[in-house]
């Protein structure tokens, strides 16, 4: 791990899998889909796609399963399925998120975030789950031109709030994420979700946590 740093201005999140329990039941929809048309290692590939944007996404896809596979039916019958079960406030959040939300802005922290999920889906996610106001910035897969792993995204939320990338930490689950942030220079604090910890995360990351509510705790009580 990295020098860790505890003065800071501003902290950015990832959404799937960070703020909202999501990327399980992502799954679990493609795995619906591959079982209709039998699509072979689709948890694997999902895994793969952890933390890409929807362009990425697509062309890992297509690298696997070959460029005549029909992403993007297969993607829409997969988002019927998903939005089925999450819309409308449905979609559980992580343990800690408001918590830890309240008290950054509380303590006059400046809170956006960096998902790779489109814009729209995004704000209504939030919106229904009424923690749109926390964020002073949404920044989204569809608003920068290249995916997680590079820095893009991170970069322009920094810019968005005025902070340098060294004054921020980044909270993100995935490696993609975690890549992205250290890329950017901001400080990466990973909560693991579906993606177990390796040896390259404790490398890039400032610090390994269960939950946001460890995050918290990290931020401004110890």
């Amino acid at each position: 791990m990295i020098e860790t740093m505890k003065r800071f201005e501003a902290v950015i999140f990832d959404m799937d899998g960070v703020i909202f329990d999501s990327e399980l039941l992502v799954i679990k929809c493609w795995q619906v889909v591959a079982d209709k048309y039998g699509i072979k290692n689709i948890e694997d590939t999902c895994h793969k796609c952890l933390g890409l944007n929807k362009d990425a996404t697509k062309e890992l896809m297509l690298g696997v399963y070959g460029a005549d596979f029909p992403y993007d039916e297969y993607k829409t019958e997969m988002s019927a399925l998903f939005h089925e079960q999450a819309a409308g406030g449905k979609l559980p959040m992580k343990p800690g998120v408001t918590g830890l939300l309240q008290t950054l802005k509380k303590n006059g922290r400046k809170v956006a975030l960096a998902s790779s999920t489109r814009k729209a889906v995004v704000e209504q996610e939030l919106r229904d789950a009424g923690i749109l106001p926390y964020f002073d910035r949404v920044i989204c897969g569809d608003m920068v031109k290249r995916s997680k792993p590079e820095p893009d995204i991170y970069l322009e939320a920094c810019r968005q709030i005025h902070v340098m990338p060294e004054q921020a930490y980044a909270i993100e689950d995935s490696y993609n994420g975690i890549r992205s942030a250290h890329a950017a220079g901001l400080h990466p604090i990973m909560v693991p979700d579906l993606a177990p910890v390796t040896e390259e995360m404790q490398e890039l990351s400032d610090v390994i946590l269960d939950s946001l509510t460890e995050v918290e705790k990290y931020l401004f009580f110890i």
